[in-house]
């Protein structure tokens, strides 16, 4: 659980460690590759738009790209966003977790962001992980694993 200990910067541009954020909480933590691309700005509003079912499940919700927190004020502005966004600018969250890899994109290998998004319990425990996820009903689908892991299933 060496992932808690990551340093990331909040909205405001603070430092602060991972487990800050999801102690005592169950979080849905979801990595992206760039604010405002389209698929991470669908996955973020399917995130907003189901984010009052989450929270009466006591879930938060938190987005985490390479990104700067001004960028991330910038993209919850534009879209409306009400999800928390985080910023890991050295990818050393995304590399503890196994959201930063190999990619290839017409016939070229390169290391990125692998859009991936985990469940943490209370204790910062992973309980559920997809790694490569499509964005277009992948909030829809973590909010599914949400309530059968808290057995609160309507």
């Amino acid at each position: 659980m060496n992932y808690l200990g990551s340093k990331v910067l909040d909205e405001s541009g603070g430092e602060k460690l991972l487990k800050d954020f999801v102690l005592g909480k169950w979080t849905v933590l979801y990595f992206y590759p760039k604010d405002n691309t389209p698929g991470c700005t669908t996955e973020a509003k399917e995130f907003t738009e189901l984010l009052p079912e989450f929270e009466k499940l006591g879930v938060q919700v938190i987005g985490v790209s390479r990104d700067s927190p001004k960028s991330h004020r910038r993209f919850k502005e534009k879209h409306g966003l009400k999800v928390k966004l985080i910023s890991d600018p050295n990818a050393e969250l995304h590399k503890a977790l196994g959201a930063w890899g190999k990619k290839k994109s017409y016939g070229r290998e390169y290391e990125g962001v692998i859009r991936s998004t985990f469940i943490l319990d209370p204790k910062g425990e992973i309980v559920w992980k997809k790694i490569n996820v499509r964005a277009k009903g992948h909030a829809a689908k973590v909010l599914e694993e949400v309530k059968k892991l808290i057995g609160k299933d309507e």
